[in-house]
């Protein structure tokens, strides 16, 4: 005999995925459960029945954030123009960064609840490789560039920390302008 899921619980269930995904994308998924249950207007024993383990609740959480880095991806495979393409993707990584650093740092670093989207980020890898192929091809990319000085780029915007985070957007930004620039032919 199955049970059937009452209304109130699915509307928790979503309540809790999107009030911690706010949460912990600009404060980190360090949060204690019990804050989140407490910004979500719920008990913690509701929160723990919906995610028993902060791991649990950290992958529902990324897996929105996830799915839009997909869209982003997908939009620019689809895209003729190289170099939109490729300075589409570093523009959206960038700005995931200043909306959500705490999902991405889960992500992209050691936290075992971004294990859960390891071919996710593997796709993703590729399809990097793809648009730097892509845009050398055109040539729209300084000649020499590697994937790899693409990564290092994009690692520089993620581990940018000023020391008031109120700088953090604009200091993105900066640094998105400058390796823009250094990636972009010359003379295209």
């Amino acid at each position: 005999m199955t049970r059937k899921t009452r209304t109130d619980a699915t509307g928790n269930h979503e309540h809790i995925i999107a009030t911690a995904r706010d949460a912990f994308a600009t404060e980190g998924v360090d949060l204690p459960m019990r804050e989140i249950a407490r910004r979500a207007g719920l008990g913690i024993a509701t929160l723990y029945r919906h995610f028993p383990t902060r791991t649990d609740l950290i992958s529902a959480a990324l897996a929105g954030h996830v799915a839009a880095c997909r869209a982003d991806m997908q939009a620019a495979l689809a895209e003729p123009d190289a170099w939109t393409a490729l300075s589409g993707v570093i523009r959206q990584f960038a700005e995931h960064q200043i909306r959500s650093p705490g999902l991405n740092e889960a992500l992209l670093g050691s936290h075992t609840a971004g294990d859960a989207f390891r071919d996710d980020r593997r796709a993703h890898s590729a399809a990097l490789e793809q648009l730097v192929a892509r845009a050398h091809q055109q040539r729209v990319l300084r000649q020499g560039t590697s994937v790899t000085d693409v990564r290092v780029g994009l690692m520089a915007i993620s581990s940018l920390h000023p020391t008031r985070v109120d700088r953090r957007p604009d200091a993105i930004r900066t640094l998105l302008g400058l390796l823009l620039a250094g990636l972009h032919t010359p003379d295209h």
